[in-house]
């Protein structure tokens, strides 16, 4: 970890601010995901504090947000239901072991294969799942909840407006301070964060998980382990292209990937659960304005001081400011942009799109959303590939001239085949390969076949044209 005084102090005032507001909005997720993973809600708490404190130092994206997440809790079920607690913070410890692993050998590479509009079903996707997760919370408020939550909304957007003031302090904070002031001068009888349920009354301390160390206990907690740091890292290398784009700045990935494994190394053995990055709370965050670590390291040390030391001030904290701020999240997060162009965009880049959306939103997976839609994106690729490659012919006297177009592998080496004409009467035919490329194994192998064929016929073939790439698979694979 090298210290840079830019990625920490560039931007105290609105970092602190942003980090304020995000801290407080961690807290309901943090229990409604303990709930989900059948735990206590200071499991979540104590995840979500120190793999943000952890992150701000370790991780390689400033101002982005890492903590307990929906999409992690998920695969703890069945493991917490079946062995209890302390086998979840062995599996979240083996987790982060396996996260650091993955850091180091560079896995983040593999973003390169998500396309545009893989990321574009991710947004659409969570934005959809952020606002359903709010519509049981929306359902129990009365006509002064609803109100409360306009007001709230109208703060967040027009706040941003007001001369001198509107662009130093974020809108959120300015909604939570403001809705409160309120709940508390009318005396409203409405439910504040203080109501989501039994918060920590103390620091969370360092415990070796209470398990047999053998290899049972590997057989049991691996399966596991493996899931969720996938899961994990492909929603924090997720998160982290949309906070890029948002910022305009780069993060390092690989970097990224070992911060998460420490953090949930730290969550494992400090009495919380496995996390990630939080492209909510990210984008509060830098929606807020914050740029720097600072923001990150404020978040997460404001949520436990809360949730520990500060608890009776939650009673004034009503959850219509924060359904408020997360509405805010929703339409931010959604990218309005792909339903505008819709037409405009190609049929395949729609249908990937519609594919990631409609998986996560069934499955409430984002991971297996994203691996469909890079499934799809692959296939369609090859498709348009293949239906690229074409041959031109012509005849002069006994010869024939084959010019292929294209990119021949694996997929187009059959339709390859199927241009000869193997029962003409020729004395020779020419292979112009100059505007083709011969990318595997198989297109080799079929290029042999043809050449074969022909010469079984008594006609002389001569290739032409081959670059030097598809020159040194042919003499390396099959020599000629």
């Amino acid at each position: 970890m090298v210290f840079k005084k830019e990625e920490w102090f560039s931007n105290i005032r609105t970092d602190v601010l942003a980090g304020l507001v995000v801290g407080l909005a961690l807290i309901p997720e943090s229990i409604a995901f303990s709930a989900i993973a059948g735990v206590d809600p200071q499991v979540g708490l104590y995840a979500s504090f120190c793999i943000a404190v952890t992150i701000a130092f370790l991780g390689g994206r400033p101002a982005m947000i890492s903590a307990a997440t929906g999409a992690m809790a998920l695969l703890m079920i069945t493991l917490v239901k079946a062995h209890g607690l302390q086998y979840l913070l062995a599996a979240t410890v083996l987790t982060g072991v396996i996260q650091v692993i993955a850091g180091y050998f560079k896995v983040a590479k593999l973003m390169r294969f998500v396309s545009q509009s893989v990321v574009y079903g991710f947004l659409n996707a969570l934005a959809i799942l952020i606002f359903a997760a709010q519509i049981p919370e929306i359902s129990q408020m009365d006509s002064l909840g609803y109100l409360f939550m306009a007001l709230g909304l109208a703060i967040i957007y027009l706040f941003p407006y007001i001369p001198k003031i509107g662009k130093t302090i974020p809108s959120p904070l300015v909604c939570i301070v403001v809705l409160s002031g309120l709940a508390l001068l009318l005396s409203a009888d409405m439910r504040t964060v203080s109501d989501l349920g039994q918060f920590p009354d103390t620091l969370p301390i360092f415990l070796i998980p209470e398990i047999p160390l053998n290899l049972e206990t590997l057989q049991i907690i691996l399966p596991y382990s493996m899931t969720l740091a996938t899961v994990g890292l492909l929603e924090t290398m997720m998160t982290t292209t949309v906070i890029n784009e948002v910022t305009g700045t780069e993060g390092d990935r690989h970097q990224e990937c070992r911060g998460q494994g420490f953090a949930n190394i730290i969550s494992g053995f400090m009495g919380g659960m496995a996390g990630c990055a939080m492209i909510g709370q990210s984008i509060i965050n830098v929606s807020s304005g914050a740029r720097t670590r600072l923001s990150t390291l404020v978040a997460g040390v404001f949520l436990l001081c809360l949730v520990v030391f500060f608890k009776d001030w939650l009673a004034y904290v009503p959850m219509a400011a924060l359904v408020a701020i997360m509405v805010m999240v929703s339409f931010t997060t959604f990218q309005w942009g792909s339903i505008k162009q819709f037409r405009k965009h190609p049929a395949s880049f729609n249908a990937v799109m519609l594919a990631v959306v409609i998986v996560v939103l069934a499955t409430h997976n984002l991971a297996l959303g994203v691996l469909v839609g890079v499934l799809l994106s692959a296939l369609f690729i090859i498709n348009k590939l293949e239906s690229e490659v074409k041959v031109q012919s012509e005849r002069s006297g006994n010869i024939r001239t084959y010019s292929i177009y294209g990119q021949i592998f694996f997929s187009s080496s059959d339709k390859f085949f199927q241009f000869f004409n193997f029962k003409e009467d020729l004395h020779k035919v020419i292979i112009d390969l100059t505007h083709a490329h011969i990318w595997d194994m198989t297109s080799v192998n079929m290029l042999n076949t043809v050449i074969q064929k022909f010469k079984d016929q008594h006609i002389d073939v001569e290739i032409i044209g081959v670059n030097e790439a598809s020159s040194t698979l042919i003499d390396r694979c099959n020599p000629l």
